[in-house]
């Protein structure tokens, strides 16, 4: 099974219709079985496509691009967090080539904000699909910094937990804004909530970095940074842990690389 997660950065980015294609023909020449997107943005000005999905929405145009590779067994999930940049309604979105089996009706809101007029309000969005005729859950995240006081990790963390089904196997994928690098903060927080990490799961792996130097939320910054993870809630089989959309392993595509995995299941 393979996964993929990236911050899109979506509708800022410079050449933004070149990156989607870039994209869209990376998730057709790998055949991503599921990809968590983060800061999937939609005009708040623009008309409505369907339900909550405008037509500028960034996962659908990418799905449109990838209905042109002849890629048409892709599905959304798009989640509302918060306003972005004073035009865009900015999300978290899944896509999938499998049946979504539950998931989507509601996202979950894990910051103590619910006023999406704020910008640290934060949700998530889950999907359940079967691998093997058995049900997996997987939930694209975007959450907020370990020192923030508004908004504090901590309670995002518990609020994330404590809404998972605890008898699956579950993957949290996305944009955690925490150092793995760094010790004692929130990665390690969430490792010491039994999360593992299948970076350190992966019998393959590279360094890992997905941000170097300052991008938006992370100003000051000078150094490289891992805050793009794929966690899961029980110990799997990885083959590879890659960092993709770096230069090294296809084009950049955003302020942040992603991420792909892929495991035995």
């Amino acid at each position: 099974m393979k996964l993929l997660t990236l911050n899109c950065h979506s509708w800022i980015e410079e050449n933004q219709y070149e990156k989607i294609k870039i994209i869209a023909n990376t998730i057709k020449e790998k055949k991503y079985d599921v990809i968590a997107l983060q800061e999937v943005s939609q005009s708040i000005n623009e008309n409505l496509a369907y339900d909550n999905i405008k037509k500028d929405n960034f996962a659908l145009i990418l799905l449109k691009e990838l209905e042109k590779l002849g890629c048409k067994e892709y599905t959304m999930l798009w989640g509302f967090s918060h306003i972005g940049y004073d035009i865009y309604e900015e999300g978290v979105s899944i896509i999938t080539k499998h049946k979504i089996e539950e998931g989507g009706e509601n996202s979950i809101f894990i910051s103590n904000s619910t006023n999406r007029e704020f910008w640290k309000t934060r949700v998530v969005v889950g999907a359940s699909i079967k691998i093997n005729s058995e049900m997996v859950d997987f939930y694209s995240c975007h959450l907020g910094w370990w020192q923030d006081e508004e908004e504090p990790f901590r309670e995002q963390v518990g609020k994330l937990l404590n809404n998972i089904k605890k008898n699956r196997l579950t993957f949290f994928m996305g944009d955690f804004n925490n150092n793995a690098f760094i010790r004692n903060e929130g990665y390690d927080y969430l490792m010491g909530k039994g999360i593992r990490d299948t970076f350190t799961l992966a019998s393959e792996k590279d360094c890992g970095v997905t941000v170097k130097g300052k991008i938006d939320g992370w100003d000051l910054n000078k150094n490289d940074l891992r805050l793009d993870l794929i966690l899961v809630n029980e110990d799997i089989d990885v083959k590879y842990s890659k960092v993709i959309f770096n230069d090294e392993n296809g084009s950049v595509v955003s302020d942040h690389y992603g991420v792909e995995i892929d495991s035995s299941l």
